[in-house]
């Protein structure tokens, strides 16, 4: 059986209102961890940051706003299937990212054909594993961007 799911899309990284430039991100998705999703953002200049956040989250963003604290995303347009807005903020320091949603859309699609959205709790091995998933999302969270 495949143990992962990964993309690469282009997203804007929007710095200011005048400056915005695109960047490539990788969507990871592992049985493993069958709850979240990660995207790693490829800024020049920086090294690779990783971010992990619920796959549901991404998912209902790209429909309606969602997300608390440090992850949000929306759709830039409600009425249909458009752009989303990305923003992750650690502390003060927040960036902002536009996305193409069927990219979005298609990478989702993929991991629900790997892992049913509902039925990642069936996976056998994911009970005895929680713990260290848990310890590898927190660990991730309190590095926050590198």
């Amino acid at each position: 059986m495949r143990e992962s799911v990964q993309a690469e899309v282009l997203m804007s990284f929007l710095v200011s209102e005048e400056l915005s430039f695109k960047i490539p991100v990788e969507l990871r998705y592992e049985t493993r961890d069958p709850y979240a999703v990660r995207m790693t953002f490829h800024l020049p200049g920086d090294a690779p940051v990783t971010w992990a956040f619920g796959r549901e989250l991404l998912l209902d963003g790209i429909n309606r706003p969602s997300g608390d604290g440090d992850v949000h995303i929306a759709p830039t347009d409600p009425e249909g299937l458009s752009d989303v807005s990305i923003r992750l903020q650690v502390g003060g320091d927040r960036a902002l990212f536009r996305a193409s949603a069927p990219p979005l859309v298609a990478f989702l699609d993929r991991t629900d054909k790997l892992v049913p959205l509902g039925q990642e709790q069936a996976l056998g091995d994911f009970e005895d594993s929680l713990e260290a998933a848990l310890g590898r999302i927190l660990a991730e969270e309190s590095a926050g961007p590198a």
